[in-house]
This record gives C-alpha cells, sequence and structure tokens, in this order.
C-alpha cells in the first residue's frame, strides 16, 4: 500500500482523469488554500483552472459538451479537491445538482439552453431549498409561486445558498398550488423553478436581490448566502420539466447525488488530516524520539487510516450503485454519515497530535478543524441520515408474522 482510499477496478480514462485533478490539487490548491481561506476570498484563479480541466461539465452528457463521466469518478474528483480544499469542492458540488437535475428532468428545450454553457463553467449553478424557518423539514417551505398568465410571480426568503452570488442559474424550489387541490400532500404541490440572474450582490435581477455573503466559522472563500424573491416574475418554460408539483422530488433526486458528493468531500478531508498527522507525528520529538514511535500515538494514527479507508469504501460503494442504475438511498445515506463523522473524528484526532500548535493559523489543520462540521449538516443532518436508513432498512428486512 503506497496510500490510503485507493479504488479498485478504474478505468485507465479514470486513472488518467484523478492523476490530473491530484497534480492540480496538490500544485494549485494546497498551496494557497489556507491564506485564501483566511482572508475569505474567492478562489477565482483555481476557479478558472477547473473549467479548463472540463470539471465543471464531467457528468454533463457528450451531447452538450460535457465528459459525460459517471457519478464514481466525479465523487473521486471531489475526494481530491476536497483533500486541498472543500470550500473548492462547495463550488463545483453545487453547479453538479443543478446540472444533474437539469439532466434528469428538464424539457429538451431546458437541456439545450443551459448544458452547454454549463459544461464550460460559463453558466455556473445554485440550488435553493432551505428556508431561515425551517431546517430539516422541506415540507414546511413558506415561499409561494403563483401563476400570472404566462409567469409565476415567486416571493419568499430563503437561506444557505452556495454560490449564491457566483452563479448565474438557481434552481429555487417554491410552493406552488396551481392545479393541486387544498388538503394535497405538501410536499406534492413544490415546484422547481429555474431562475436565471446576474452574479453579484444586492438587486441582481428585478424582484431578486442576494443580500451578501454569510460571515460562517469555516467553509470559507466559497459564497453561501440568502435570496429574497419580492415579486419576482419567472416565464412558465422556466419550471423544471415544464410540470408543477414535481419539485420535491426532483430535489430529492439531487440531493440524493449530493449526499455522495459530501460523503466525498469528507474522505478528502480526512485523507489530508490523516497526511498532515502522520506527517508532523514523524517530525515532532519528544523524550528524545519522534512522537509517532510512542504506542499511543500509533494506535490513533492506526484508527484515523482505518476510518478514512471504511469511509472511502462505502463511499464508492453508493456511487458505484447509483452509476448501476439502482436505487441508492439506503447507501448514500449511511456513506454521508459515516464519512462526515469519521472525518471530524480523524480531524481531531490530527489536531490533538498537532497539540498546541494545532490551535495555531500557522497549521493546515487548524482550519480543517473549522470546516469538519459543516460536512455534518450539508445535504441532511446525522439524524436525518438514520431516519432514512432506519426506514429503508424496516422496508428489506419487514418482519413476516
Amino acid at each position: 500500500m503506497t496510500r490510503l482510499a485507493q479504488t479498485a477496478g478504474l478505468t485507465d480514462i479514470q486513472r488518467e482523469i484523478l492523476s490530473t485533478v491530484r497534480d492540480f490539487v496538490d500544485k494549485e490548491i494546497i498551496p494557497v488554500a489556507t491564506g485564501l481561506e483566511h482572508r475569505d476570498e474567492y478562489p477565482t484563479e483555481i476557479v478558472e483552472g477547473l473549467k479548463e480541466l472540463g470539471l465543471f461539465g464531467l457528468m454533463i452528457p457528450e451531447e452538450y459538451g460535457g465528459l459525460g463521466e459517471s457519478l464514481l469518478t466525479y465523487a473521486l474528483c471531489v475526494e481530491e479537491i476536497a483533500r486541498g480544499w472543500m470550500s473548492v469542492s462547495g463550488i463545483i458540488n453545487t453547479h453538479f445538482i443543478v446540472a444533474y437535475m437539469l439532466k434528469q428532468h428538464g424539457t429538451q428545450e431546458q437541456k439545450d439552453t443551459f448544458l452547454p454553457r454549463m459544461a464550460l463553467g460559463e453558466v455556473r449553478g445554485a440550488f435553493s431549498m432551505s428556508e431561515p424557518a425551517l431546517g430539516s423539514d422541506v415540507s414546511a417551505i413558506s415561499s409561494k409561486a403563483v401563476r400570472d398568465g404566462e409567469e409565476y410571480v415567486l416571493n419568499g426568503q430563503k437561506m444557505w445558498l452556495t454560490n449564491g452570488g457566483t452563479s448565474s442559474l438557481v434552481a429555487v424550489l417554491c410552493r406552488s398550488d396551481e392545479g393541486h387541490p387544498e388538503g394535497t400532500a405538501p410536499h406534492k404541490s413544490m415546484t422547481t423553478f429555474l431562475v436565471e440572474k446576474e452574479p453579484g450582490f444586492g438587486e441582481v435581477r428585478p424582484g431578486l436581490t442576494i443580500p451578501g455573503k454569510i460571515d460562517k466559522m469555516g467553509y470559507k472563500g466559497v459564497d453561501t448566502t440568502e435570496l429574497i424573491m419580492d415579486g419576482l416574475r419567472i416565464p412558465a418554460n422556466r419550471v423544471l420539466g415544464g410540470t408543477t408539483g414535481r419539485g420535491f422530488y426532483q430535489m430529492m433526486d439531487g440531493v440524493e447525488v449530493g449526499r455522495v458528493n459530501v460523503a466525498a468531500r469528507g474522505c478528502g478531508v480526512a485523507q489530508r488530516a490523516f497526511e498532515l498527522g502522520v506527517s508532523y507525528a514523524q517530525q515532532r520529538q519528544t523524550f528524545g524520539k519522534p512522537i509517532a514511535q510512542h504506542q499511543a500515538i500509533q494506535f490513533k494514527l492506526a484508527e484515523m487510516a482505518t476510518k478514512v479507508e471504511a469511509a472511502h469504501a462505502m463511499m464508492v460503494n453508493a456511487a458505484r450503485k447509483k452509476d448501476s442504475g439502482q436505487r441508492n438511498d439506503l447507501e448514500a445515506g449511511m456513506a454521508k454519515y459515516l464519512a462526515s463523522e469519521y472525518c471530524k473524528e480523524v480531524v481531531e484526532d490530527a489536531f490533538r497530535i498537532h497539540g498546541g500548535y494545532g490551535f495555531s493559523k500557522e497549521y493546515e489543520i487548524e482550519r480543517l478543524y473549522r470546516e469538519a462540521p459543516m460536512l455534518l449538516i450539508g445535504e441532511g443532518t446525522a439524524e436525518i441520515q438514520k431516519m432514512i436508513i432506519g426506514r429503508r432498512l424496516l422496508e428489506e428486512y419487514r418482519f413476516q408474522g
């Protein structure tokens, strides 16, 4: 074994893509990530480099100018990028989810309009589901869309948009009661709208305001924002898929593949934390020898490495199952839950290995220590993953009495 988290059965093309991405991460991301993160500066040059590599179109079909790669290839690339700086993987992920939703659910006109430009990174995506007054209870959204002739008028406030400022296309989930009688289940009266806008902050189109960046503990550099709709008028042909009432299912499909992505991010951050920990342990000396030679530190490294391997294996399994066309909500939930929890634990152990230096902003582990908690929340908390896992297990192991 030369390094952790190797993936068996990859094609030559997959290995070549991953090698290219790893080289880019080592040369273009890791050396500058901590400085950019401390300044909360958007990584413009890194993003331009990812565009040149074609990563914005990695899973977009070739007929639309993308590379047409699998979810597994994408997840392994995200793992590498998150190893360099998790915020960069967030920039890619939200774009990827919108492109995936368009590919799976969009009308032909919507695909033709957006996917070629998204493949080039000219149009960058964000998706908007959460709101200030709700967390995991998506059915409680209050943002409203009302039909007015050939348009819909949208009103409401959305929260936690990654790429909110830098994106030019946002998939927004709203309640739309048109054609859905009173008493319809909440999740059956939601619609996804494709909202085009100018990048930036303030009023980015009539009726749509992006107030500014939310100041966060970690996950810096990438812009996380609110979105305020006040009489925002959207043409009816910008209803995703052309039919109202399908928004909840479309968003959940996007979030399901997003969970594989978050698992991949957890794997990448955990790998980097292990690399930092095992390297520091061989340089730092106490009691006349490197601390790596103390049994207590060796035990810690052994636990960290095992967690990295286990999380990676579950992430790969979830991606491969989705690529095979099978339902993978159980595997994706397990992978996201395990990878995010193990990431937190591996990062903390690496932090402990660094001792007092881990608390210094001079050391990279300080940044990882602030970034890891976001993975416990993104694309569904641990509690939500456990609910999904538990329900699916009861389906699979139904008692026959």
